[in-house]
């Protein structure tokens, strides 16, 4: 159920989403340009208490390199109960480029709770940011062999 419902909203972002895009220029008495609307309901879904909307939101953030987003996809990082949210937020992050969001993917890369998170974010520095910053170890696992 909950799968469910969160597939529903995502799909209902892109809705919007693509929907905004297709809406061509905006109406002359509109003061409010289209690629504003887009970030503003983008930074709205970064809230709404969804993980699911609140990745889709972040990544599309990231994926449009808005500045604004730096502040709310940092307390995301940092405070979100939930792993995947804390590594979408650190992509974002370092797709943006800002050195204030940069720097606590690099924290989190080296401070966060989880492990997987710890590792993705040192990835996603490595990549996007400075390349060899962080020693990205892959370990195997013992019983494979067996």
């Amino acid at each position: 159920m909950k799968r469910s419902l969160i597939f529903v909203l995502e799909g209902a972002l892109w809705v919007l989403f693509v929907a905004t895009a297709w809406a061509g220029p905006p109406a002359e008495n509109q003061k409010i340009p289209f690629h504003e609307l887009t970030v503003k309901s983008l930074l709205g879904g970064l809230q709404s208490g969804n993980d699911g909307v609140e990745q889709g939101a972040a990544f599309m953030l990231g994926d449009l390199k808005v500045e604004r987003a730096v502040i709310p996809l940092m307390s995301i990082l940092k405070s979100s109960d939930d792993a995947k949210s804390r590594i979408v937020a650190a992509l974002s992050l370092c797709r943006i480029g800002d050195d204030r969001g940069t720097f606590a993917v690099k924290r989190a890369a080296l401070f966060d709770d989880d492990a997987r998170v710890r590792a993705t974010c040192a990835w996603f520095y490595n990549e996007y940011v400075k390349s060899g910053t962080f020693l990205i170890t892959y370990a195997s696992r013992s019983n494979d062999s067996n």
